[in-house]
């Protein structure tokens, strides 16, 4: 289940403008390039902010998510056509045989039950082409992120053109072994109305995010540092094997 802040229309629809420096896609941008990608899917897509960047340099790309208000936001922003929207999860996509999977942000970690995780994976590498590759990140839990997740740190209002004044903050509620929780509150100055939503992120350590991987037949062939989060995040660089498509055929 996505978390309110992605599911309700009216938080769906200011998320971009409460996060309007999305820089930290630009390493996602530059791996595309290198890789030379053609066809992309991004898993996780949101309001499609990753997504729409690709198709603008003629990527096809393939957006997924779970929460339907986000996924009507992305569909009616300018050049929402150049991408297929699906809304649903990775667990039950057509045949695609893309070159590149992603998952942005926190959308690894949002994966929080690990038979959903496992199938993610599964579903990430059936959908790539042999050769194709899956990139993501996930926080390194060393460097304990959910220590500066309190209102002190967070609170905030954002004049949004439209909607008018949005007081924001977040308070961490549990801590319990790899889970961390915690809630946005969000106070709409325009009626006063007060909404609130949890999320959980998963904390993987990097040699238990390598097992899985190694596990679902990917090979890693690259652990980067985050530009944006020096030092505090890992990003994933999992292969598909070309190999993985003869032994098939073999078996």
């Amino acid at each position: 289940m996505a978390d309110e802040e992605f599911t309700r229309p009216r938080l769906a629809a200011i998320y971009d403008p409460l996060d309007p420096d999305r820089s930290d896609l630009d390493a996602y941008v530059g791996l595309a390039e290198r890789f030379g990608a053609r066809r992309v899917l991004d898993i996780g897509c949101g309001t499609g902010v990753f997504a729409l960047r690709l198709a603008q340099r003629g990527i096809e790309v393939v957006g997924v998510d779970p929460a339907r208000a986000s996924v009507d936001v992305a569909r009616a922003k300018p050049g929402a056509d150049r991408v297929r929207w699906i809304c649903g999860d990775a667990t039950a996509l057509p045949p695609l045989g893309v070159d590149l999977v992603t998952m942005t942000a926190n959308v690894a970690q949002q994966i929080v039950d690990p038979n959903a995780w496992r199938q993610t994976l599964l579903g990430a590498f059936e959908a790539l082409r042999p050769g194709g590759r899956l990139v993501f990140e996930t926080r390194d839990p060393a460097g304990r992120a959910w220590e500066t997740w309190n209102r002190e740190t967070s609170h905030r209002v954002t004049e949004i053109p439209g909607v008018g004044a949005v007081e924001t903050w977040v308070d961490l509620t549990d801590v319990t072994g790899p889970l961390v929780t915690f809630r946005w509150t969000y106070v709409f100055a325009a009626d006063g109305q007060v909404l609130t939503s949890e999320s959980t992120l998963r904390f993987r350590e990097r040699e238990e995010v390598e097992a899985d991987l190694s596990a679902h037949g990917y090979l890693v062939e690259e652990v980067r540092d985050a530009p944006d989060r020096p030092g505090k995040e890992f990003v994933f660089v999992a292969l598909r094997p070309e190999e993985t498509a003869a032994a098939s055929r073999r078996s």
